[in-house]
């Protein structure tokens, strides 16, 4: 199970609380580091999302296949017009009730059920706490607050409680969110997390199941090995910054870094 998870979510809904409930109109207003949304919009993604976790929007009389990332915007562009309060407001309405509606799925039969998660991929629902362990961490230490955001907040470090559920959703996901990566690895690499929740994972291609795979443990087959700040790797490998100002390559470098160019977790 997840719990790992959940306890990473109720500890970063803390800390957004604490931030969003101390903003100057100015700040709200301030583009944040998720490119197109100032802070007003990221808190409203997040607060859209626990809200429909909370009081699901009733299903559209179509089919509604779009990008996992677009539904997202589908949520906050109503919210635009929302004053500051009001997005604040719906976050803090709603946010304890989805932690537990997350807690929720970390008991069986709802645990194991696959449920697919728009363009992303399938998980089993108690990995969904791992999710919003992810886009919390990113949003709230990566978009909102400096040095990479515009907020100057003071919340406790970034440590293995916060950071490792977070890095774990990523390497989760990585095989399913980009069909096709597989073609961009033409050998196994090893890639190393260092700090808080990191640790050294086997990155390969399938070619016969068309998907990259991902093991715990340095690949004594490797060809390159590649080394980055746990922290770091939520902001390259989501394409924030570019993987070379972050990384350091060993071996193949050319194999590293026809991967690592195509990377983008979403």
């Amino acid at each position: 199970m997840s719990q790992a998870g959940l306890q990473a979510v109720r500890l970063a809904v803390d800390e957004v609380k604490s931030v969003i409930t101390t903003l100057s109109d100015a700040e709200w207003a301030a583009p944040s580091g998720c490119t197109g949304w100032s802070v007003k919009d990221l808190v409203a993604h997040m607060s859209s999302n626990y809200k429909e976790i909370c009081e699901p929007s009733p299903p559209s009389a179509e089919p509604v296949n779009l990008p996992a990332e677009r539904l997202m915007d589908l949520l906050v562009e109503p919210r635009k017009p929302w004053t500051n309060a009001e997005v604040r407001d719906e976050y803090l309405t709603y946010c304890d009730a989805a932690v537990n509606a997350l807690g929720a799925l970390q008991e069986e039969p709802l645990a194991s059920t696959p449920v697919p998660l728009a363009d992303l991929g399938t998980y089993p629902m108690h990995r969904y706490a791992e999710a919003f362990a992810f886009d919390h961490y990113c949003h709230l230490r990566v978009d909102l607050l400096a040095p990479s955001g515009p907020i100057s907040r003071d919340v406790p470090a970034a440590d293995a409680a916060r950071l490792g559920p977070a890095i774990n959703w990523m390497l989760l996901g990585l095989p399913q969110m980009q069909p096709g990566l597989e073609r961009s690895l033409a050998a196994p690499i090893t890639l190393t997390l260092t700090g808080p929740g990191g640790g050294s994972w086997r990155v390969a291609a399938d070619g016969d199941a068309g998907l990259i795979t991902v093991a715990d443990g340095a690949a004594s087959d490797g060809v390159a090995h590649v080394t980055s700040d746990g922290h770091a790797f939520v902001i390259w490998g989501t394409c924030r910054s570019p993987w070379r100002d972050h990384c350091t390559v060993t071996g193949d470098s050319a194999v590293a870094s026809t991967f690592l160019d195509a990377l983008n977790i979403v």
